[in-house]
């Protein structure tokens, strides 16, 4: 089911699983390394061992046909030799049994699970369902891997079929529905998330929670695209951000580690224009006298052009004829101030809380009640009338 590190984050986490090890079976290499499987992989001379995952499990709290349905759940059986990104024979979707009753669950699975998945217009399953004759474990540095190397993603979940309700006169189709790509956006971005995958719930409560964006966003637990739209590539982790335009991926975030800087910054780049890109990366000015909002007196909240998140109020704006809107106050916790001595100057540069963007300057000259002169770029503000 592709890389081993996934699976096994995902198997031990099953109640009544007891230990797992990563290694390796199904070749014909003895006492095969990492790298021994990942170069005949590429040569293609032998039988090439299968990253695999053993399970030990407590049969009074669960079954191995619940394993098996989970391992299925969570993975692309129809792939053949590859797995999301994950390409070779090493990947291959494959059931090693150690005793005839397990096979015997294994096929009324896998039985019941290609009549889900062919309901869901999926092809055959590729998996493969052989004795075992020998695990070699893997290398201790793959053991646990992201439990100890965290990376910011979980596994998608596969292809999003589940498994029936094993009452008969249920439909075997159980599938997650697709989004409609009628109903979305020209600009849209799309946040795929695998069930219960704890980076996922981080990225809810620390960016989905708070959207204010000018780009609208919707979520769902397929790894499909949207019905009549394209990805560009399989989406393998999550949770993984699809910013689509006209249907087609332009770009994607995969994962999320708790660093909301580098996801705006992502999103920033893909939706400001050439001008916005380089004030608010590379703390450029736009010309004196030349700003959209330099003489705009309407009420209002002047947002960050890439979060939406409120900046300043229209009722602390002033005249300050300097050439760019000016401020003596922010709204609450908006800014981030760091000492700029670029240009041969000592200034206080002003940037973004919610996004890291660069906005400007801050002086010591403006009127009270702060004596503050928030010197800001037009072009990395949006203003949202009341």
């Amino acid at each position: 089911m592709g890389c081993f590190w996934g699976a096994e984050k995902r198997l031990a986490s099953l109640p009544g699983v007891v230990h797992t090890e990563v290694g390796y079976a199904g070749g014909e290499t003895a006492n095969p390394t990492y790298q021994m499987v990942l170069r005949e992989a590429i040569e293609g001379k032998n039988r090439v061992h299968a990253e695999v995952v053993e399970v030990d499990y407590d049969s009074r709290i669960i079954s191995t046909r619940q394993i098996l349905m989970d391992f299925f759940e969570n993975h692309d059986p129809t792939q053949g030799n590859r797995q999301g990104n994950d390409e070779g024979p090493n990947y291959r979707s494959v059931v090693f049994y150690t005793h005839p009753d397990q096979r015997n669950e294994a096929l009324s699975v896998m039985k019941i699970y290609q009549s889900a998945l062919t309901a869901a217009g999926y092809p055959a399953m590729t998996t493969e369902l052989a004795p075992l004759e020998h695990f070699y474990r893997a290398e201790e540095y793959h053991q646990r891997y992201l439990q100890k190397n965290p990376e910011g993603y979980c596994g998608l979940g596969g292809t999003g079929v589940v498994f029936p309700a094993q009452q008969p006169e249920k439909s075997l189709s159980h599938s997650v529905p697709l989004l409609d790509g009628k109903s979305l956006a020209a600009t849209q971005l799309v946040v795929f998330e695998g069930v219960d995958c704890d980076y996922c719930r981080q990225f809810e409560a620390q960016v989905l929670k708070h959207w204010k964006s000018a780009v609208p966003v919707t979520r769902t637990p397929s790894a499909q695209a949207p019905v009549g739209w394209h990805l560009k590539s399989a989406v393998w982790a999550s949770p993984t951000s699809v910013l689509f335009q006209n249907g087609e991926e332009i770009s994607r975030f995969t994962g999320f580690n708790g660093d909301q800087h580098a996801f705006w910054n992502w999103l920033g780049h893909w939706t400001l224009t050439q001008e916005q890109q380089a004030i608010a990366f590379k703390g450029e000015t736009e010309p004196a006298f030349t700003g959209s909002f330099l003489d705009n007196h309407v009420s209002g909240t002047y947002v960050d052009p890439v979060t939406g998140q409120p900046l300043f109020r229209s009722d602390a704006k002033f005249g300050s004829h300097s050439g760019w809107p000016s401020f003596f106050a922010p709204v609450s916790g908006a800014l981030i101030m760091r000492e700029d001595d670029s240009h041969g100057m000592h200034r206080i540069e002003v940037l973004s809380a919610s996004s890291g963007i660069h906005l400007g300057h801050v002086f010591d000259d403006g009127p009270p009640p702060t004596g503050k002169r928030y010197c800001i770029n037009s072009a990395v503000l949006r203003f949202v009338p009341d």
